[in-house]
């Protein structure tokens, strides 16, 4: 990374120095080599209250003669996985409520943007046969991305976060749920 150029240094630098919850894991993983000339990625997994696993991907794509649909040089993309219980599954808003943890992380953590678009997508998986495992799955994955309008990418990076946490179904920092109480 050291002929990597300097907004790509620093961008990558921002997304480093987001510090995630304890309940979560962020780790730098293989980025899409094709997408753009300079790549950057970190993978996230946690789990909510109810041992929904959830997990995550945030990719930084750096052009430096940009690209026309993306309206900067800068680009981030983001995928999020989560496991859903059966009645939260069968909201007719889930889609809507999924876009707005993005949007609402996006513009809690004061980060800024432009050209951002994506998907909700709610699938019903059953088992049948020889195949393993529960008898029905439902998930939620979000794909979106967006274009940086400002030079620190860290609020990039805490609303990644926070739509984890949201997908998790993590409460607030410093808020216990009843029954969750840790002993002392």
């Amino acid at each position: 990374m050291t002929h990597a150029p300097e907004l790509f240094r620093e961008a990558v630098a921002a997304l480093q120095a987001v510090r995630p919850r304890p309940e979560m894991t962020l780790e730098p993983v293989r980025a899409p080599q094709r997408l753009a000339p300079w790549a950057y990625a970190l993978s996230c997994e946690t789990t909510g209250p109810a041992d929904v696993p959830a997990s995550g991907r945030l990719v930084l794509l750096h052009d430096p003669d940009g690209q026309e649909n993306w309206h900067g040089v800068l680009r981030l993309v983001v995928y999020v996985r989560a496991e859903l219980d059966r009645e939260l599954a069968t909201d007719p808003f889930l889609p809507a409520v999924g876009w707005s943890w993005l949007t609402d992380a996006l513009e809690h953590s004061g980060a800024e943007w432009t050209a951002l678009g994506g998907t909700v997508t709610e699938t019903s998986s059953a088992r049948f046969g020889d195949i393993s495992g529960p008898a029905r799955t439902d998930d939620l994955e979000l794909r979106a991305s967006w274009t940086p309008t400002d030079g620190n990418l860290e609020p990039h990076g805490e609303a990644f976060l926070q739509l984890m946490s949201s997908v998790a179904g993590l409460p607030p920092v410093g808020v216990t749920l009843f029954g969750h109480r840790q002993s002392s």
